[in-house]
């Protein structure tokens, strides 16, 4: 085993593998651990700077870039990427939210002949509908109130490198014409402009809903030559240790701690932990951890009380009762406002437990009754 590095603390863990518990140097191993031990498992610092992720490099069986897997669903993932790379075909890449769209992106930028051109990533569902337009394609000064200046649109900014489009279910029907039109010919007119633009631009989206439901057919057919469909984190929890030892390096550095590992009770409850908010979660919790600890190692005193489930006690703010001759809109109505309630109206996260975009939240929360209206922005 390699030596840790004098200027950074070695990252320990406890190998947990169908519920055995390994000790590095001991021959010892029980299914359920001992009350009060707590072995480690000492592992080398892996790399976490920028990498250059050319395909005719060798590269770790577990890593791709910012991508860390050794599962057999990760590792389809990453022959996926390394084949689809070198061309300039479009890509779907759908998941849940929070398994790490935007990275398999960058990934596929970064092993494609485009590494070297612009990454522009922009969140479709984010962007009001009377601005989508100017940010895809630009526009031209007084093309309408407040152009005061020329804008190049995100198809232009990303000439000779790659465009994502996160979350392409969520853009308004009225645009995907039009974007069509520029995946096909690769040129761009700007709101206002009379000339045509041609661009060099490798388009990627992603979604985490049902696409082909959400767009036009023929937009859907052009932009899912390849899809990449990226498993939810509770389908390849065998990863979560690997993935736990590499956010704590970069967390470490990010905010100065110095937390070496984590113990093996905290491990157990991260690898049976249902995560609805898959990675995303995962480092938040970690992160939170980690700044509460320090240095040392993490306890579950270091881990948030709302995280594994804890939380599950205590929604006591009311339950939905389903009576024959409830309207859909009505059941619906009320579960979406039970949720904001559990969420602390927080809209996102509701978003996240209800598996929709927080536009599509606002959209559906915009058709209750005022007086729901008032109640749900409550608090």
């Amino acid at each position: 085993m390699n030596s840790a590095r004098a200027d950074s603390p070695s990252v320990q863990f406890c190998r947990y593998d169908s519920g055995a518990l390994e000790v590095d140097g001991s021959s010892s191993r029980t299914a359920n651990g001992v009350a009060g031990w707590r072995p480690s498992l000492r592992v080398p610092e892996l790399p976490i700077g920028p990498s250059d992720t050319r395909p005719s490099e060798q590269r770790l069986p577990d890593r791709l870039g910012s991508l860390v897997g050794q599962s057999s669903a990760m590792q389809e993932v990453f022959a996926m990427i390394q084949k689809l790379a070198p061309s300039s075909a479009p890509v779907l890449i759908a998941g849940q939210s929070g398994t790490g769209k935007e990275l398999v992106a960058r990934e596929i930028h970064n092993c494609s002949r485009r590494r070297n051109g612009p990454f522009i990533a922009i969140n479709t569902a984010a962007l009001p509908e009377n601005l989508i337009e100017s940010e895809l394609f630009g526009h031209e000064k007084g093309a309408f109130t407040g152009a005061v200046e020329r804008h190049l649109g995100c198809f232009e900014q990303a000439h000779g490198g790659t465009l994502f489009l996160d979350e392409i279910g969520e853009m308004p029907r009225a645009a995907q014409p039009r974007l069509l039109r520029v995946l096909e010919d690769l040129c761009v007119r700007r709101l206002g402009g009379r000339a045509e633009v041609s661009v060099d631009v490798r388009v990627l989206a992603a979604t985490s809903q049902p696409a082909e439901t959400r767009l036009r057919d023929d937009l859907f057919y052009r932009l899912s030559v390849f899809q990449i469909l990226l498993p939810p984190l509770r389908a390849r929890a065998e990863d979560i240790p690997l993935m736990a030892q590499v956010m704590i390096q970069i967390l470490n550095k990010k905010n100065g701690t110095l937390v070496a590992g984590m113990d093996c009770e905290v491990l157990r409850a991260f690898m049976t932990y249902h995560r609805p908010g898959n990675a995303r979660e995962l480092r938040n919790v970690i992160e939170h951890a980690t700044i509460v600890a320090g240095t040392g190692m993490l306890h579950l005193c270091h881990v948030p009380s709302t995280t594994f489930g804890q939380k599950t006690a205590a929604p006591v703010m009311g339950s939905i009762t389903l009576l024959p001759g409830s309207s859909l809109s009505e059941i619906e109505e009320s579960y979406i406002t039970l949720t904001l309630q559990y969420a602390n109206h927080n809209l996102t996260q509701a978003a996240a437990l209800l598996g929709i975009t927080p536009r599509t939240l606002r959209k559906r929360i915009a058709l209750f009754p005022k007086e729901t209206k008032v109640a749900t922005s409550s608090g």
